[in-house]
């Protein structure tokens, strides 16, 4: 069991149920779409990302990012943290038929795609907090970063930020600028550089 600080954010009960079997901490349903109406609970949530920070981990289809981009617009961005599963296509047990979009959820995902996606996403645990001496020194990749290597601004900018988002196992749906508020999370500069030198 992982012990995590923030307060961690799903989007329903069988992905609390899932991750309950691996972090010690709180963890906080959306339950779904409801985020968009229940005041109350938004304002626990902005309570908590106050007091302890969020850590948010939807589905990697296009509800989840809806879900996410809410909470995102709510909440001031040096209080939340995203952590991000990857598109494994397939359908939970307990379900009869996969998802509109064919896409594992996080009640899905295997324990070790769960960790990696916790692992990347800094979350602040016993096992895996570094030091603030670590993220000072570390060189940050920019959007000049991105334009250099064809991430972005060009003809095939998006096909470039595919690739990149298959190799690091990542949704699809991820924007450009959303891939650069975490590629830092899961990459370092020279790695950066380094994957594109192949």
């Amino acid at each position: 069991m992982i012990r995590i600080k923030e307060a961690v954010i799903v989007e329903g009960k069988y992905d609390k149920i899932r991750l309950s079997s691996l972090i010690e901490g709180l963890i906080i349903t959306t339950d779904g779409f409801g985020i968009f109406k229940d005041k109350e609970k938004m304002d626990l949530l902005r309570h908590l990302a106050e007091t302890r920070g969020l850590l948010v981990i939807t589905d990697s289809d296009a509800a989840g990012f809806v879900i996410r981009n809410h909470l995102r617009s709510c909440i001031p961005p040096e209080r939340i943290r995203h952590a991000y599963i990857p598109d494994v296509f397939g359908k939970e047990r307990r379900k009869t038929s996969p998802s509109k979009e064919g896409k594992l959820g996080v009640e899905g995902m295997s324990t070790e795609a769960l960790l990696l996606a916790l692992q990347r996403a800094g979350v602040t645990c016993d096992e895996c907090a570094s030091s603030p001496n670590e993220a000072e020194e570390k060189r940050l990749i920019t959007q000049k970063d991105f334009y250099r290597c064809g991430l972005s601004g060009g003809e095939n900018s998006a096909a470039r930020r595919a690739g990149l988002l298959r190799f690091l196992g990542l949704p699809e749906k991820m924007t450009a600028k959303a891939l650069l508020g975490v590629i830092n999370d899961y990459m370092t500069y020279d790695g950066f550089y380094d994957y594109f030198s192949e």
